[in-house]
């Protein structure tokens, strides 16, 4: 089978097509997270300052988090339009909204290098950094913003090449800096003594490595469609349209970082320091066992979006019933494992028995129902795979922003529940919001996919 039938997604099954992507795009998440972690257990072995020098580096994480928002915005924005259009047959479009999609990412790299250099000090301040942990925020925040175009092409063009069926490709890129990462990291933070500034280095270089290999695939001969420099002028309806479309995603991510200050917020009065680590260990196990869930609905994406663009209703109909059992399927899996086994997980982060009995009886309430959050992914994903930009924004809003937000602010207050309603927030949130969510994409698209768009 060549390259071209290989990846084209009106053939072969559906659900082979979806996991073909999905197991790559998983391992490179896996890889992601795990180098993420690796990256602060160096910080945290520098010597005396080690524990000051960690401080300062979470305080950079929400900057980072922008930046990576912004290439969000562009990558989820599109590549499935690309999709849509490469399935439609219609490729010099698909090539010229790629083409333009780097663009983007180039301005808004550059623009958040300028901006953050400017408010650099007093943004890490209102952040939350200190007289003392300041140096260690300025030093590793500076080199970043200064490399941080090439973290915004790596990270937002790879969504083209998962977009054209190239998922092994797709997981290159991110294993190629992964592995760049976990080499340089020790040289430069021991070897030349350069502490977090090294760790910034490191991170810049393996940015830098990985940037260097998606353009070469996607300008190469192996790729179905070119990045031209024909294909690089902005157009302000492809511009609306990209940008649209990537607020969901964009939101998201905004939103996550809202929630986590209102979190903590909460907790730190309710519950003081111990209750605060215990949401970092929650959201630590999170963020692992959210991977399938991320890889599969990920991977469903261009799949639809391919099908919908073709007029291959009754398979984009396949493609989000499979989707979505799959997600059911893993979290009611997940959930399961977890009210069985809560102390080896909160024990790969942490022994301390303070921390393990305040985080049991936490962890069972705030994974509670969990296998709803797939009924908010599968319904998010079809949303933003068909273009329906509106319904993919609103409830990005919706679940973090007017549900989860004001019930971790309220709830603690009800009936003394204190840090009990923290946590409660969020199997609230799941019901709520997936249902609507997954509710809405069943009456507003799902059962109208017969014979014409919708």
């Amino acid at each position: 089978m060549n390259v071209q039938t290989n990846n084209d997604f009106s053939k072969g099954s559906i659900s082979s097509n979806i996991i073909r992507l999905a197991v790559p795009m998983t391992l490179a998440q896996l890889v992601n997270v795990l180098y993420n972690i690796v990256d602060r257990i160096y910080i945290g072995r520098i010597g005396a300052d080690a524990t000051n020098a960690l401080t300062g580096l979470g305080v950079c994480f929400p900057v980072i988090t922008i930046v990576l928002a912004f290439a969000n915005l562009v990558g989820t924005g599109g590549a499935p339009l690309f999709s849509m259009k490469r399935g439609a047959g219609k490729d010099a479009e698909a090539e010229a909204i790629m083409g333009n999609s780097l663009t983007l990412l180039l301005c808004f790299g550059l623009s958040l290098t300028v901006i953050g250099l400017l408010i650099r000090r007093p943004m890490l301040l209102a952040l939350g950094a200190s007289e003392v942990t300041l140096p260690y925020s300025m030093s590793y925040i500076t080199i970043y913003l200064l490399g941080n175009v090439f973290v915004m092409l790596s990270l937002g063009l790879n969504y083209f090449i998962n977009a054209q069926g190239f998922g092994q490709t797709g997981m290159l890129t991110v294993v190629i800096g992964a592995v760049f990462n976990l080499i340089l990291d020790p040289i430069f933070i021991f070897a030349l003594h350069m502490g977090v500034q090294g760790a910034a280095c490191a991170t810049v270089i393996s940015q830098l490595t990985a940037a260097l290999w998606t353009l070469r695939f996607l300008t190469g001969p192996k790729t179905l469609l070119r990045l031209k420099p024909e294909c690089l002028r902005l157009q302000a309806k492809r511009v609306k349209q990209i940008l649209t479309l990537g607020l969901s995603g964009f939101t998201m991510s905004v939103t996550n970082s809202l929630v986590q200050i209102a979190c903590n917020s909460s907790l730190q009065f309710f519950g003081g320091d111990l209750y605060v680590g215990v949401m970092t260990v929650l959201n630590s196990i999170r963020e692992i066992i959210m991977l399938p869930i991320n890889g599969i609905s990920s991977s469903s994406q261009p799949v639809i979006s391919f099908n919908y663009g073709a007029q291959l209703y009754s398979r984009v109909k396949q493609a989000i019933k499979f989707m979505s059992i799959m997600l059911i399927v893993y979290s009611l899996a997940v959930w399961g494992v977890i009210s069985l086994f809560p102390h080896f997980f909160i024990h790969i982060f942490n022994t301390d028995p303070a921390l393990t009995a305040a985080g049991v009886p936490s962890m069972h309430l705030y994974f509670f129902g969990f296998f709803l959050m797939a009924l908010q992914f599968s319904g998010q994903s079809v949303f933003t795979a068909l273009g329906k930009s509106r319904y993919a924004i609103f409830f990005s809003i919706f679940r973090k922003g007017i549900v989860v937000i004001p019930l971790t602010l309220t709830l603690p207050y009800v009936a003394g529940l204190g840090v009990n309603g923290v946590f409660l927030a969020e199997p609230i949130s799941n019901l709520l919001g997936g249902c609507a969510c997954f509710t809405t994409m069943y009456l507003t698209v799902y059962r109208k996919l017969k014979c014409e768009s919708i």
